[in-house]
């Protein structure tokens, strides 16, 4: 596929432009390792390099079109457009030589600290059971039908973005259902795409290594909800004390979904047990096989868009009623001994409380409640106490251990977690750096009806330290364990 650099660098902002824009491009990129001849090379600033170091080395390559945000001098055949901001420029111009995919199927962005993944994926699922051919890109995986594309970020940079929808609209999909973080709408990853829609789940305590504030990180967010279209609609979860703060200058319609506000959609929790949910949503009860409040909220959320979108509201009920629970999420299984083990992503404080909160809705008191919990290395700090905090005070029994410790030692994370636990937890917290040994100490000391949370890393297969990415899954050792346990 070819695309002249005139067709391409619509919509951008140009402040000074040189040579042919008659020129065929192959292919954008960003990465100068991938620069070559028909290449338009986009120097982006990134955290760790700035591209506009290796102009010469890309033109050296064979590329002949830069797009750059300085003042470089380039040869009389190369095609040199300044722009206001590369990044920004790399998603309007992935847009356009994709020939602006978002606009031919229907797009919906999920955003929020917590239920992003466990959203979009219960909308992928059901909108494959109403009939539809769907995609997915999400934090665990990409999906186009039941095709799987791994996925290696929340939200994929512009170019492997557009490049996906396209591949989806080329495949017949009607809808697309994409998790949206707060690094790809700062960084304009997004920047460019239609959305038909955007969800609000929530927002608390994440990311401030790269957004350094709370503030910071909620205009972030409203930033995606800023600028959905006028013909799209806006859903936000009222509950959060941030959820009408998201709708407050969109030019979409505003809908709103909750537990405890008045809203348009409302769901009650009529039943909570491990077995699953009873909800009663908008007037009508229905079995499902998810758990706790936190997937009452992610299956409203769910039902609400299929209602905007113009779904019959009592086939989506029946389906929804069958779908089954996201990988890493909520995961519920237990040994032939009958201790319960539950893996989950929580790898935040609220994420971790709302998952501790479900288990005492459900357990009957007369069980030990062992939590297993690390916190990820090159990240936001101060949440480390903070989550030893809450794993101290809402568990029977504590172990500290490592989740990704990174380029970190292992050790300072633990102890900086370790600040969290007060004097009177001290008995109860054990601090095992060797996350196996952790989880193996928990399911040593459990007995019958005890229940074992691991959290934080929940879907991921693998534990990175000091740049390398070991096999490692929370679910298939636990499980591994219980077989031992029972022989």
């Amino acid at each position: 596929m070819e695309r002249k650099v005139a067709d391409i660098i619509k919509s951008l902002t140009i402040l000074k432009q040189s040579g042919s824009l008659d020129v065929q491009v192959s292919e954008i990129v960003f990465d100068s390792r991938n620069a070559k001849k028909g290449s338009a090379f986009v120097a982006v600033k990134g955290v760790s390099a700035d591209g506009h170091d290796f102009i010469p080395k890309v033109i050296e390559a064979g590329c002949s079109v830069i797009i750059s945000e300085n003042e470089v001098v380039v040869p009389a055949n190369v095609t040199l457009i300044i722009t206001d901001n590369s990044s920004k420029a790399l998603a309007l111009m992935a847009n356009n030589f994709y020939d602006e995919p978002s606009k031919k199927l229907k797009l919906v962005g999920v955003t929020g600290t917590n239920g992003k993944t466990t959203t979009t994926t219960l909308l992928f699922n059901l909108y494959t059971k109403l009939g539809y051919h769907c995609g997915l890109l999400s934090t665990v995986v990409n999906k186009i039908g039941d095709k799987n594309i791994p996925s290696t970020h929340t939200t994929p940079d512009p170019v492997s973005l557009n490049a996906l929808l396209a591949q989806m609209v080329n495949e017949g999909c009607s809808h697309c259902f994409m998790e949206v973080s707060s690094h790809a709408i700062h960084q304009h990853r997004i920047t460019g795409l239609s959305f038909v829609g955007g969800v609000f789940t929530n927002i608390t305590h994440d990311h401030l290594d790269y957004h350094k504030t709370f503030a910071e990180y909620i205009t972030v967010k409203k930033a995606f909800f800023d600028n959905l279209g006028k013909d799209a609609f806006a859903l936000t979860n009222v509950d959060d004390k941030n959820g009408m703060v998201m709708l407050q200058n969109t030019a979409a319609s505003k809908h709103s979904y909750s537990l405890k506000s008045p809203s348009d959609f409302k769901v009650k929790v009529v039943e909570n047990q491990f077995s699953g949910l009873v909800l009663n949503i908008n007037g009508i009860e229905i079995w499902t096989r998810l758990i706790g409040d936190f997937n009452a909220y992610n299956l409203l959320a769910v039902y609400s868009v299929s209602q905007l979108l113009g779904e019959d509201s009592t086939e989506v009920l029946t389906a929804i009623s069958t779908l089954e629970s996201v990988e890493g999420r909520f995961q519920y299984f237990q040994s032939d001994t009958g201790i319960i083990a539950i893996v989950d992503y929580a790898h935040t404080p609220d994420a971790l409380e709302n998952v501790l909160k479900t288990i005492a809705n459900i357990r009957t008191k007369n069980e030990t409640v062992y939590t297993v919990i690390g916190c990820g290395g090159d990240r936001d700090k101060t949440k480390r106490p903070e989550m030893a905090a809450i794993a101290c005070e809402r568990s029977d029994k504590v172990i500290l251990t490592s989740d990704n410790p990174r380029s970190e030692d292992p050790n300072t994370i633990l102890d900086e977690m370790m600040v969290g636990v007060e004097g009177q937890y001290f008995k109860k917290t054990l601090s095992i750096v060797d996350r196996a040994q952790a989880i193996k100490t928990a399911v040593s000391m459990a007995e019958k009806g005890d229940i074992i949370l691991v959290a934080g890393k929940g879907h991921e297969k693998y534990q990175e330290i000091k740049g390398v990415k070991h096999d490692f899954d929370d679910m298939l050792i636990t499980k591994d364990l219980f077989k031992k346990l029972e022989k």
